[in-house]
């Protein structure tokens, strides 16, 4: 029996561990990979692929989620999976992708950025950075209103979201109106108490953690550091308001609370969900109850955002 309070829709979880060894990384995104494409997008939901230059001007690909029954120019969330950095997004990331989608609605644009170790930061962040500027760029081609784009990710795909909106500031683009942060990887240092505690939690814990910021800064912060562990900007003024949401039993629960306060301190607003009885990763059971109400708390916080009430919708 596990030593932790699950709720009995995770336990099947609970003896889990995320593979992250080197070794094993290209047979593990192989099999994820393979997993994701043969996903069929949610009905009611058009899946539409294409190439752009990304940082460096390699090739990046961009999907597209839209629904099928809306009209053009729609918001954006612009999504970056979770992985630590090093995987493939999961296959359930295409059900979030087409309810955010969908129940919105807007358009999800999803980047497969490159990843470490092959690709450490900044390489990611910045192919993610060339992704807001080429749809920003090309929206009216694309039928987004350039004024509602959003970003939002989960777990290090937090991390790159939080990043990017420093980047979008600092570089004084501003093209962003909101950041959706799910379980969020925030701050390098762990040093926060459930980075302490929670040493063997299901799916993900704070062994692996450590071993996801040596594979990813393997080269150290040739730019600032902030855009690889956003907790540890220079300042939190002016970004764009937030919803975060933290899972209970997960190591990244504290770093994500302490982020979501520091920027409402700053006064940015700040809508902060801290589901209980969760693990890291816990929509993989999409089934859920639990689940199925932090989909709706996202997408009301994506509405709300966007500024869509239901009579648009």
């Amino acid at each position: 029996m596990t030593k932790y309070q699950i709720h009995p829709d995770f336990k099947k979880y609970e003896k889990i561990k995320t593979p992250i060894a080197k070794a094993l990384l290209p047979l593990m995104n192989g099999i994820i990979e393979t997993a994701f494409n043969k996903r069929q997008p949610e009905p009611g939901v058009r899946e539409k692929r294409m190439m752009i230059p990304g940082y460096q001007s390699e090739p990046l690909e961009l999907i597209i989620y839209e629904p099928e029954a809306a009209k053009d120019p729609l918001p954006c969330l612009i999504y970056l999976h979770g992985g630590a950095f090093v995987l493939k997004s999961a296959a359930f990331h295409k059900r979030l992708m087409g309810e955010y989608a969908k129940q919105t609605p807007c358009k999800v644009v999803f980047v497969d950025y490159r990843l470490a170790p092959k690709y450490p930061f900044p390489i990611g962040v910045e192919d993610c950075y060339a992704a807001l500027n080429w749809i920003h760029q090309n929206a009216g081609e694309i039928g987004i209103d350039p004024a509602n784009i959003a970003v939002g990710g989960d777990s290090a795909g937090g991390a790159l979201a939080a990043a990017l909106c420093l980047m979008d500031r600092d570089r004084k683009a501003q093209k962003l109106c909101f950041q959706m942060l799910i379980y969020p990887v925030t701050d390098a240092r762990l040093n926060t108490d459930s980075m302490k505690e929670y040493r063997d939690t299901p799916l993900w814990n704070a062994r692996q953690n450590k071993k996801m910021w040596d594979l990813y800064l393997a080269d150290g912060c040739p730019v600032d550091r902030a855009y690889a562990s956003p907790m540890e900007a220079s300042s939190f003024l002016d970004l764009p308001a937030a919803y975060v949401e933290v899972a209970e039993f997960d190591c990244l629960r504290d770093e994500g609370i302490l982020f979501a306060r520091t920027l409402k301190k700053h006064q940015v607003p700040v809508e902060l969900n801290q589901t209980t009885g969760t693990i890291h990763g816990f929509e993989i059971a999409e089934d859920s109850e639990i689940v199925k109400q932090s989909l709706i708390r996202r997408v009301d916080a994506l509405k709300e955002a966007f500024a869509i009430n239901e009579k648009d919708s």
